[in-house]
């Protein structure tokens, strides 16, 4: 457990802050969130080290620091509604709900959500007509469905990593009129969601 401790602190000092993470929600959130709950058992050793962890399933866990500069952009407040999509094991929603979100997790691989539900999360599909202040789809993806914009209030926030030719980069995207409008942050190493891909073209 002292050993995990000192990881977490680790993270925060060697890889949250030196990447920009300032946010004092997240930077405390994920302080005392035990990463290492959230990984199989055999990986546990390798909680907190600032790659992709596999989950199992083709899955993999986002890097610390790139969760950490995505959510920091997003900047949670307690009290909002989160919509966290692809949720795997449950650690960032775990993080957005130690910062006082009230956060739904969708979640599609049965053992991942079996998992993320004994952690305590809430693995379910969002009501037709719930919208929230800020979207996280945990990994990297192809595009940004239409369908999830339309999930967000007016002003609302998004945040995940595009995959462009191989290169993810983490963007955060605001809802304004129905459209969003969407900045990118900074390249990062994060793996693919599976169900976001484009459809290929055939190509001369």
């Amino acid at each position: 457990m002292q050993d995990n401790m000192l990881a977490r602190r680790a993270m925060i000092d060697s890889q949250l802050r030196p990447q920009g993470v300032t946010d004092a929600g997240v930077l405390g959130a994920m302080a005392v969130l035990a990463r290492e709950d959230y990984v199989p058992e055999a990986a546990r050793g390798f909680a907190y080290f600032d790659r992709p962890l596999k989950l199992g399933n083709g899955r993999s866990m986002m890097p610390p620091a790139a969760l950490g500069r995505l959510l920091g952009e997003l900047a949670p407040r307690a009290g909002e509604r989160a919509l966290v999509v692809g949720a795997a094991t449950g650690y960032s929603a775990a993080v957005l709900g130690l910062i006082g979100l009230d956060v739904t997790a969708m979640e599609d691989d049965v053992a991942l959500a079996a998992q993320a539900r004994a952690a305590g999360i809430h693995i379910a599909a969002p009501a037709e007509n719930d919208r929230f202040d800020l979207i996280l789809i945990d990994g990297a993806v192809e595009y940004i469905p239409d369908a999830l914009v339309a999930r967000l209030v007016e002003g609302g926030r998004l945040g995940t990593a595009l995959l462009d030719r191989g290169v993810s980069r983490l963007v955060i995207g605001r809802a304004v009129g129905g459209h969003l409008g969407v900045s990118t942050i900074v390249d990062a190493d994060v793996a693919p969601l599976p169900g976001f891909e484009r459809r290929r073209a055939f190509t001369f």
